[in-house]
């Protein structure tokens, strides 16, 4: 892949500018997330900036919940965009392996974060 991948979190209120934040403090480096609220969008606001934010490359798109404004946005953009992946239920661990697998195709790349992002998620018990 000759452009590196960009990811945009698209979240209910404040979470995706959160998860990116945490990417930043343990890895240094957050430019390749860019954080995007729903909160006071309509439908067709949100998918403006989405559209904005994910610009002509390639892009996996990260959202709160598998359901909602969010993931709707976000799939009819990538009905009429190429290069573009989507991911419901982000989680940190996800975000921060993506940020060292960028060379990937968003396919790769969301199929990755899906496998990565599942692992983290158990039930500990003393």
């Amino acid at each position: 892949m000759s452009e590196s991948l960009r990811g945009v979190v698209v979240s209910h209120a404040a979470l995706a500018q959160g998860l990116v934040e945490a990417v930043r403090q343990i890895t240094g480096e957050a430019d390749p997330l860019i954080p995007l609220s729903n909160e006071g969008c309509d439908g067709g606001l949100l998918a403006a900036r989405l559209k904005h934010a994910i610009g002509d490359g390639p892009a996996v798109v990260f959202v709160d919940l598998p359901g909602g404004s969010c993931l709707q946005a976000a799939v009819r953009h990538q009905r009429t965009a190429t290069d573009v992946a989507v991911v419901a239920g982000v989680n940190l661990a996800m975000l921060l392996d993506f940020i060292y697998h960028r060379d990937l195709t968003p396919a790769e790349a969301a199929k990755r974060a899906v496998e990565t992002g599942g692992r983290a998620v158990r039930a500990v018990t003393p």
